[in-house]
């Protein structure tokens, strides 16, 4: 199967993207591996312990792997003064992260109303929008300690209506909780917080083993472990998304500026050494630019190790025919955040379909939303599965559960079409089930005439 930029791509796709130019290939031929044989089968040994012993494996797990012994809750007042031990800078940076998100969150949540519609006289439909009850949230602390996590996982969840929010954040041996990550859980209203990591902590959430009920959804992203415990637990429990390597496009043409480029392209490329850049462009002197531009910035980039490798197993530069096509290479990829750095900003957002999360102009760069500072969510889906999949928001968390009202008037009006449409299936109860009602207020008390109310043309 043909690759674009590290995606598989299928051979209708390549044939309507028609013929376009690499500028820089990525050197691995294909997409970097979302699963191994290896993490699958340890996972699925260590949720069935886990489900078997309960807490007693948890706590094994917690002091063979991340080596800690102290309590598996952290408390109130812990959680509370986890602020205390940070920079007053860092502190107010993650204060205003918080706000920015929760009030794109709640914003978010304003826009999805109840409602109901009259169908026909004396039929009523309607949708009320419930949140899901428990949630669990896995705050990652690893390599990387991702501050903003809490914010787009545990706040958007709380700005959605969720009751009981449960978050697992992994110990650092005899340090505990990472205390950034512990404030972000406190700003973010999180009802308990547990110093637990990995398989443990989603096996944990998903068993009911950390409060008197299992969670009903599992949300926050993870490395492959993590990962892969959420999609064995998928279906026990709902889950936000299955994440692979952090992902970014740039589209960009003759206006953009290489060094910005190249520093945007970087930026999430130092996520993972197998996290997928691809520049696509119309302008083959600024492609080649960029390419000049990321070679000199990895000579100082504190992450070159990491950044580095992704760029050159990963990293691709295609040189499009013009913006059309450009467009329609950015939606074969549909990238987890997608930048568009142009001449005409406009027609992309307009033109363009398939992405986790769009950044329009030179001026937005991805990091603002990854830090939380941009308000919306950086949950976002990997692989292509932008195709069919968004990123989390309130949505998310929220059940759009319908209901329906008939009066006993409007039963001349249902019942008769039901009942000759269940003797054409063959599904005899389905038609008593009319039938009963008809026959208690007359057969001939209103009139179906056997018209549709909507007449295809």
């Amino acid at each position: 199967m043909p690759t674009v930029a590290g995606m598989q791509i299928t051979t209708d796709e390549a044939r309507a993207l028609g013929p376009f130019t690499w500028l820089k290939r990525p050197a691995i031929d294909g997409p970097p591996a979302q699963r191994d044989p290896q993490v699958t089968e340890r996972v699925s040994q260590m949720l069935s312990d886990i489900e078997r012993r309960g807490l007693d494996a948890v706590r094994a797990y917690s002091r063979d792997l991340d080596g800690w012994t102290g309590d598996l809750e952290v408390s109130a007042a812990d959680l509370r003064r986890s602020g205390d031990a940070l920079p007053s800078d860092v502190r107010e940076a993650l204060e205003l992260g918080y706000d920015r998100t929760n009030r794109f969150a709640t914003a978010t949540r304003a826009h999805l109303t109840d409602f109901e519609v009259d169908l026909a006289p004396g039929v009523v439909g309607g949708v009320q929008y419930i949140p899901v009850s428990r949630v669990g949230a896995y705050l990652p602390a690893g390599r990387f300690p991702l501050l903003a996590s809490a914010f787009m996982t545990v706040g958007v969840a709380k700005a959605a209506g969720v009751p009981t929010l449960v978050a697992c954040t992994p110990p650092s041996g005899a340090h505990g909780a990472h205390p950034a990550v512990l404030y972000g859980a406190y700003l973010s209203r999180a009802d308990r917080v547990f110093a637990i990591g990995g398989v443990q902590a989603l096996g944990a959430m998903a068993f009911g083993l950390l409060g008197d009920a299992p969670v009903d959804m599992l949300v926050g992203a993870g490395n492959a472990f993590v990962t892969e415990a959420k999609r064995q637990l998928f279906g026990r429990v709902g889950i936000d998304l299955l994440a692979g390597p952090s992902e970014v496009a740039v589209l960009a043409d003759e206006t953009a500026d290489p060094e910005w480029v190249a520093a945007d392209l970087l930026g999430q490329a130092e996520h993972g050494p197998n996290s997928p850049a691809a520049l696509i462009t119309t302008s083959e002197s600024l492609g080649r630019k960029v390419l000049d531009a990321i070679d000199r910035q990895l000579e100082t980039l504190a992450t070159r190790e990491i950044a580095g490798a992704a760029w050159r197993d990963f990293g691709s530069v295609i040189l499009a025919a013009d913006r059309a096509q450009a467009a329609a290479i950015a939606d074969v990829l549909g990238p987890e955040h997608l930048e568009v750095q142009t001449g005409d900003d406009e027609f992309f957002l307009k033109e363009l379909r398939n992405y986790g999360s769009l950044f329009l102009g030179p001026w937005s760069t991805v990091a603002y939303s990854d830090k939380g500072i941009a308000g919306t969510n950086h949950v976002l889906p990997t692989g292509k599965t932008a195709r069919y999949n968004a990123g989390l928001s309130v949505s998310r968390f929220l059940k759009p559960l319908t209901y329906q009202r008939a009066r006993r008037d409007a039963t001349a009006a249902l019942a008769p079409a039901v009942e000759r449409i269940s003797a054409f299936e063959g599904l005899a109860a389905h038609e008593a089930t009319a039938t009963i009602r008809i026959e208690r207020i007359g057969r001939h008390s209103g009139a179906f005439d056997g018209t549709p109310a909507v007449k295809r043309a």
